[in-house]
């Protein structure tokens, strides 16, 4: 059975990057060694696994990290830290046009 990552890692300047592999431990050495100088966490290096979800499906896993690719970072903080809640009502609308906000 083959089992799909979304990660984030925290890089050496606290900015998180988020991808998807098929081997964690892998894509992990992969990006601190910086074999690709374009990458984003090149010069960024080193990278710590701050978070991982696996899949089986693979169209999951790829749609999970494009919904966590738009998230802010205060919003994947939350993620990392387990707090579903902030999660929550950071995911909230805060205009005055939400529904919530209108008397």
């Amino acid at each position: 059975m083959k089992f799909y990552y979304v990660y984030i890692v925290r890089c050496r300047d606290n900015s998180l990057y988020t991808g998807i592999t098929n081997d964690i431990d892998r894509r992990i050495i992969e990006h601190n060694t910086g074999n690709l100088k374009s990458a984003y966490t090149y010069k960024r290096r080193p990278v710590i696994l701050v978070f991982s979800q696996e899949f089986l499906d693979p169209q999951q896993a790829i749609n999970f990290e494009k919904k966590l690719k738009k998230w802010s970072k205060q919003k994947k903080e939350a993620l990392i830290n387990g707090n579903f809640e902030m999660i929550q009502i950071l995911a909230e609308c805060r205009n005055a046009t939400h529904f919530k906000y209108k008397s």
